[in-house]
């Protein structure tokens, strides 16, 4: 993918470890958010796909806004992240978080999120988060 921006995706520059992996792409979607990392060679291990430690991070980063935004902007920290690897990501791709909230209990937050390039499932995962009060 070259210009993700033809899409309708905007790039956002956050601080911190994100900042480094990013940077992060973010499309509205009806009543949800879409992330995404636009793939290059610095995302990637010795075999030359995408690092589960990257793809790892969008999801934990997609699930955890989703957390936030659901808790009216409390802090939520992630207290578990389940995630199974599918198929690989390479430079070039732009890979996809999309997530729900799947229950809300009164401090914790359980969701469900996967990963795509395109309609290639890459990871999926399940999360939970404690809403810091």
């Amino acid at each position: 993918m070259d210009d993700p921006t033809l899409l309708g995706w905007k790039a956002r520059e956050l601080p911190g470890f994100l900042g480094l992996v990013g940077p992060l792409w973010t499309k509205k979607e009806e009543e949800a958010w879409a992330y995404g990392v636009l793939v290059t060679a610095a995302h990637t291990n010795p075999a030359g796909i995408v690092h589960g430690g990257m793809l790892t991070t969008l999801l934990d980063h997609a699930l955890s806004v989703m957390a936030w935004e659901a808790n009216a902007r409390k802090p939520c920290i992630t207290v578990a992240l389940d995630v199974h690897f599918l198929a690989p990501a390479r430079p070039g791709e732009l890979v996809e978080a999309r997530g729900r909230i799947t229950r809300q209990a009164s401090s914790l937050v359980f969701s469900q999120g996967s990963l795509t390039v395109g309609e290639r499932a890459i990871a999926t995962a399940s999360a939970i988060h404690k809403i810091q009060l």
